[in-house]
């Protein structure tokens, strides 16, 4: 007869496993291999900005990362994360509650309490204290604890990818005033180099050597440089005020911003290759795998629900007629106990839930599926471009030197009578718009490396780039 009832339970409890779907996710993660990536291992800084050798970039990136408010949000979200992770813990352990009253009742003398206590009143307290333990014999808190882990630890992903995005766009507007500094540099070369080539038609006027009309275009000339170099300043003062922003300052920053040391003439070198675990670096694929993790364990939570649940409970009370006999042995209840609850039938809400978390997690590995193919794909145009712009570069790097040559030998041609200095001028002019040129495709350069950088979720060993080149492409 002892065993029956035991018998009875366990019957119960496996009854209620039954009922769980036989549906599996049906979307399968998609893996680097499959891709074309490499399985190179290359080191990485995690301050990848101190490659350019500019203090005050890194300062700049420094005060971005601690005052930026899209970060201070994201950093928000992921203390909230983990807060829910000590929610989700508390169901784990014993739950003890004390709840205390007092209420003054009279009692009826026409019900089940007699005279005298029937048609008196009295004051009624009572004081308990309960004990609540869900045992989980089946995983269902531990895996919403999981969940709650998972989820937090893809908030700790999104800040992560917030910080990548907040130091590239930094330093993508640094390049941007470096650009506008060179460009005012090589404005003021204009402008000094064509009031000299006005200066030069208006004494050719005077011995009637030219005509009004060589010195209107002489003067068109010196309007188009002095325009472009008002057009740099303005880009410079656009920069300065979006690095203000980028740091989380107002106006009064504008004049902390000093020129800046950044070179555009030693670009960093490029890795030959796209490797798989850089790209597996990238935050927002971090928090994709992260956001699996979590459906995954939601599943198991919708998937627990079809089994029995099984608490512990305990009850130890005082309760009296009075307060003169409240605090007695006598008034002490004390009670303890097993609560089963069986899911026999919930109307299929349960196999509702448990499909959509398999749903969920097909979404999860969809999204995480095609985050690492827009990836790839960035970081593949990343490279090409930086490439195309390397190749641009170097054309324009001998145009330059081409033409310097040219002024060189016209200046020659000049000093010793067989050349014109108008010819010297020309030349002049367009060496200094083929340097105007070069800046912006140098800037163009540097700009596409940082795309890069974010592309790869966070930078790239430029030291390692030479031996790369020699293995191919990765793609």
């Amino acid at each position: 007869m002892t065993r029956k009832p035991f018998a009875i339970v366990i019957a119960a409890l496996l009854a209620g496993c039954g009922a769980v779907p036989k549906e599996g996710p049906q979307v399968a993660q998609v893996r680097p291999t499959a891709l074309g990536l490499s399985i190179a291992t290359p080191s990485v800084s995690a301050r990848w900005w101190d490659d350019f050798g500019d203090p005050q970039l890194g300062t700049l990136i420094d005060m971005g990362l601690a005052g930026n408010p899209n970060l201070e949000g994201a950093l928000a979200r992921l203390r909230a994360a983990q807060a829910q992770i000590a929610v989700q813990h508390a169901g784990q352990l014993p739950q003890v509650t004390a709840d205390a009253g007092l209420q003054v009742e009279r009692f009826s003398e026409n019900y089940i309490i007699p005279p005298p206590y029937g048609g008196a009143t009295y004051s009624v307290p009572s004081l308990a204290a309960n004990l609540s333990w869900d045992l989980d014999l089946f995983g269902r808190q531990r895996a919403r604890v999981a969940q709650a882990r998972a989820s937090a630890l893809a908030a700790q992903y999104d800040a992560d990818a917030a910080r990548l995005t907040i130091s590239t766009a930094i330093a993508q507007t640094y390049a941007g005033l470096v650009q506008a500094n060179r460009q005012i540099a090589i404005a003021d070369n204009f402008v000094s180099t064509r009031q000299q080539a006005l200066g030069y038609v208006r004494s050719r006027i005077k011995h009637q050597l030219a005509s009004n009309y060589d010195a209107r275009t002489a003067e068109t000339l010196l309007a188009e440089a002095q325009q472009a170099k008002v057009r740099a300043e303005r880009q410079r003062d656009l920069m300065i005020h979006a690095l203000a922003a980028l740091v989380g300052r107002g106006a009064d920053f504008y004049p902390q911003i000093a020129t800046p040391t950044l070179s555009l003439d030693a670009l960093p070198a490029v890795p030959a290759e796209l490797p798989a675990d850089l790209l597996g670096r990238r935050p927002d694929l971090l928090a994709g795998q992260a956001r699996i993790d979590a459906a995954v364990s939601g599943r198991a939570v919708a998937k627990a629900d079809f089994m029995p649940n099984v608490n512990i409970t305990a009850l130890a009370s005082l309760a009296s007629l009075g307060l003169g006999s409240f605090f007695t042995a006598g008034s002490v209840q004390p009670a303890a106990g097993a609560a089963i609850h069986l899911p026999i039938f919930e109307g299929g809400r349960l196999k509702a839930q448990y499909r959509g978390a398999t749903a969920d997690l097909d979404s999860a590995v969809a999204d995480y599926n095609g985050s690492v193919i827009e990836a790839v794909k960035a970081s593949a145009d990343a490279i090409t471009s930086v490439r195309s712009v390397d190749a641009d570069l170097a054309a324009q790097q001998r145009v330059v030197h081409g033409l310097r040559e040219t002024v060189r030998l016209d200046q020659v041609r000049t000093s010793t009578g067989l050349g014109s200095k108008l010819d010297a001028i020309d030349s002049g002019f367009r060496l200094l718009e083929a340097e105007q040129q070069l800046a912006d495709v140098q800037a163009s350069a540097l700009t596409n490396r940082i795309k890069l950088i974010a592309a790869l979720g966070g930078g790239f060993d430029a030291r390692t780039a030479v031996a790369s080149t020699q293995k191919g492409s990765g793609l």
